[in-house]
């Protein structure tokens, strides 16, 4: 197949790149390498069956011509990380909901296989565990800007669903929870890259609010698993999916694992979030995924363990210091 990812050069969308291209697959990558990273992509430079195209998903000439000569679409760029989101927030608005209409749109014409990438963030102040797909929403108010980003990625699901029911667009929307693993950087404020970075420079482990706040943290490699038996599961089109690890773990205990598993001398910080954070931050205490229909209709459950996803980032942060 000849597959398009936008944000290709990012994070998750650079993992599976590289594993699309490794099962035969031509890849075109669409970044504008706003939070992408060149250096994410030099598994693939050499490949004859590999393109890059440097340009943005607002660009709505070049995602149609892009999107008519591919077969499918995993749509992963996004304006994302809390951080990024409170410093740029009608920009993060604009990526999120204008980039995705523009797939869409190319992508209606030829019934492309299409894949959006959402986020966990949609649950918002749920307090039913764990988060079901067809769980009721409930989100903050519209004064406290960090929901912004889950009502951006809301409609972007309701557009997605809007399009398969009206139009039979063969779509499937991801809700991605915390994925990490080698390649995430902590520049937008992710917790994981950030804690073993300090851990390894014996710097204080900075942790926000009380600490007790809970996440399930994924690793990439798990992640793009479920995308790969995704897109080889006809069942899925017009789905909705959480693509998560469901081992929960506090924040204070991810951060009392990493000093342990780098064998630093740091300490732990607690940060008060208005340190950190503008005015209009309101966090989630717990995000607890089912992943049960994931399960159901791929036959995979990412079960990879919190202390592998460590081990992988702490030899990929050593590597890099030594080099």
């Amino acid at each position: 197949m000849d597959i398009l990812v936008t944000g290709g050069a990012g994070f998750i969308g650079s993992h599976l790149s590289e594993r699309l291209l490794a099962e035969g697959h031509k890849v075109t990558v669409l970044d504008d390498f706003s939070t992408g990273r060149p250096e994410n992509l030099a598994p693939l430079r050499g490949s004859n069956r590999f393109d890059l195209v440097e340009g943005t998903i607002l660009d709505a000439g070049l995602v149609t011509r892009l999107v008519d000569r591919c077969d499918a679409v995993f749509h992963l760029a996004a304006a994302v990380g809390v951080k990024k989101i409170m410093d740029e927030p009608s920009r993060s608005i604009l990526t999120n909901v204008t980039g995705t209409e523009h797939v869409l749109k190319a992508a209606i014409p030829g019934k492309k296989l299409t894949f959006i990438a959402s986020t966990s963030e949609v649950y918002g102040k749920a307090s039913k565990f764990p988060f079901n797909e067809d769980d009721d929403l409930t989100i903050g108010a519209t004064k406290n800007i960090r929901w912004s980003y889950a009502c951006a990625k809301t409609l972007d699901e309701f557009l997605t669903l809007a399009y398969v029911r009206e139009v039979g667009l063969p779509a499937v929307i991801l809700r991605f929870f915390n994925t990490t693993g080698p390649r995430q950087t902590g520049r937008y404020g992710m917790v994981l890259p950030n804690f073993v970075q300090a851990a390894l420079e014996n710097r204080p482990l900075q942790v926000h609010g009380t600490g007790d706040q809970s996440r399930c943290f994924g690793h990439v490699a798990d992640v793009v698993e479920a995308l790969m038996r995704l897109m080889e599961t006809p069942e899925a089109r017009g789905q909705v999916f959480n693509v998560a690890n469901d081992q929960e773990v506090t924040i204070r205990s991810l951060a009392e694992q990493v000093i342990a598993a780098t064998g630093s001398r740091s300490r732990i910080e607690m940060v008060p979030y208005s340190a950190v954070y503008a005015e209009g931050f309101e966090d989630m205490m717990r995000r607890l995924p089912d992943v049960s229909k994931l399960e159901r209709f791929t036959g995979f459950r990412p079960r990879r363990p919190l202390s592998e996803i460590i081990e992988d980032i702490v030899a990929e942060k050593r590597a890099s210091m030594a080099a």
